[in-house]
């Protein structure tokens, strides 16, 4: 799943060593920003991977003796098969990269041969958001809370409803959203911060680790 994340990340790379001994000003600092990016994924892979290694130990202690079981990751293939298909692994690379515009395009393939695929439909969902392209977004997460998606993911929808509904000044709207994402998940951390933001009009919207300035 991850190859074709590595591989844009590579491309990325060769272009800093290429371009940067001769850059200057906005192109050296372009250049700059991209290294910073690879840099922040880079880190973030692995304090993830380290985790991620440490619940999978857990689960094998614990499923020792249950050899006919399904593993975590086999049971998560089995449930989603479009995880299998190239242009899901593309657009996943695509939108860690920030390159939008190529994630949606690979995404909107797989939700033709899996229109009812919750998790495609967010990530394209986040990438039109991400374009400020609103109305796109909010098509696919209102289609996402009429799909048997989980309530996390539900709960992750209706934080960023809400955070649309606060961009377009309607705080009693959005804090009712993030609320109603609380019921879902009560674990989810962003719709309290959000909820503070409207109260106080002022910091910033949270919605799946991405940042919007709240005016």
């Amino acid at each position: 799943m991850f190859q074709h994340v590595f591989a844009e990340m590579n491309d990325m790379l060769d272009e800093i060593i290429k371009r940067y001994p001769s850059a200057e000003g906005l192109n050296k600092q372009e250049l700059l920003q991209k290294w910073n990016l690879l840099k922040r994924m880079s880190d973030g892979m692995i304090d993830e991977w380290l985790m991620f290694e440490e619940k999978m130990s857990q689960v094998r202690e614990r499923e020792q003796d249950k050899p006919a079981s399904l593993e975590p990751e086999q049971e998560a293939v089995t449930a989603l098969p479009e995880l299998h298909l190239e242009c899901f692994s593309r657009g996943q690379g695509y939108f860690k990269l920030q390159m939008y515009p190529q994630a949606i395009m690979q995404f909107s393939r797989v939700v033709t041969d899996y229109p009812e695929s919750a998790l495609t439909r967010f990530y394209l969902a986040l990438a039109h958001l991400n374009l400020e392209q609103t109305a796109e977004a909010g098509i696919h997460l209102q289609r996402i809370m009429h799909l048997n998606g989980s309530p996390r993911l539900k709960g992750l929808v209706c934080n960023v409803l809400g955070c649309i509904e606060a961009k377009l000044a309607n705080p009693d709207g959005a804090c009712s959203l993030f609320a109603q994402a609380l019921q879902y998940d009560p674990t989810l951390t962003e719709p309290l911060y959000n909820m503070e933001a409207c109260r106080l009009n002022s910091g910033k919207l949270q919605y799946a680790n991405q940042l919007t300035a709240l005016n």
